[in-house]
């Protein structure tokens, strides 16, 4: 496949983050028995990954916003493009030695997501997209599963942990769901998921509470393999809403009906 300069850029760095991440990631496990634990590793590992995505994407395009999870909004003097980027999704994943944690990162332009790239160092998944090019898994085209009918479907979601998010919400949505669909899972990489849902590995997907680093590429990649995407409400607010819903053209308006039902009586 034939890569923007742009995108080269985006994965160039998501390569070297994810290097990064996956020498820390060998070490995540010989933490797990020290009395201090592995936290502040962990949180140091997320810093250093971003720094080196930051300083990659700075040092080619140095007038660009750049928006992270760790750190403070960058505004450019461009005025018109941003970079958006999770430098490690998946903190829980990674911090207990599960390999599903990824990098993502989106390119804004003029409020829109025009390009992502996801990477899961741990299996060497690429997943890539540009508005108008397509969506890709390690060079190799990708699309949203073909199933029309929820009760063929395996659905994703996340979960609202301590402290976070409206726990009786999320059960209510996730009775609804659990009565329409062959199965829901729940992978802790909200990168990763919308990911799935691009090469049509789950049929499709809703969270609530996400940030806009956990979406922004996935958002792209998944309309660029022939999805839809939305807000839990059926508009397009995701990124400022923090709700998703994603799936091919019928999934996601099953999906979003499903999950809008009101409380049941009993």
């Amino acid at each position: 496949m034939a890569r923007s300069a742009l995108l080269n850029v985006m994965v160039q760095s998501a390569i070297k983050a994810g290097k990064s991440l996956s020498r820390d990631f060998g070490e995540v496990q010989n933490l797990q028995v020290s009395v201090k634990g592995p936290g502040d590793f962990v949180s140091q590992a997320d810093l250093k990954a971003e720094k080196i995505v930051h300083d990659e994407l700075m040092k080619a395009r140095p007038t660009y916003g750049f928006l992270g999870e760790e750190g403070e909004e960058e505004k450019g003097t461009d005025g018109a493009h941003r970079w958006i980027v999770d430098p490690l999704d998946g903190t829980t994943n990674f911090l207990h030695g599960i390999p599903q944690f990824a990098v993502s990162i989106a390119l804004e332009r003029n409020g829109e997501v025009v390009a992502g790239v996801i990477f899961n160092p741990a299996t060497d998944e690429l997943f890539t997209a540009e508005k108008g090019g397509g969506a890709f898994l390690n060079d190799r085209r990708i699309r949203v599963g073909a199933r029309r009918v929820l009760s063929d479907c395996v659905i994703g979601c996340g979960v609202p942990h301590l402290g976070r998010g409206n726990h009786g919400k999320f059960l209510v949505e996730l009775r609804h769901v659990m009565g329409e669909v062959a199965g829901v899972r729940r992978f802790g990489a909200a990168a990763l998921d919308l990911a799935y849902v691009a090469a049509g590995r789950l049929d499709g997907f809703w969270e609530v509470g996400l940030s806009p680093w956990d979406m922004a590429a996935g958002l792209v990649i998944i309309r660029e393999a022939g999805g839809f995407v939305s807000d839990l409400k059926g508009g397009n607010d995701m990124m400022d809403a923090g709700t998703v819903v994603a799936g091919n053209e019928l999934i996601q308006k099953q999906l979003v009906e499903v999950t809008n039902r009101p409380v049941p009586t009993r």
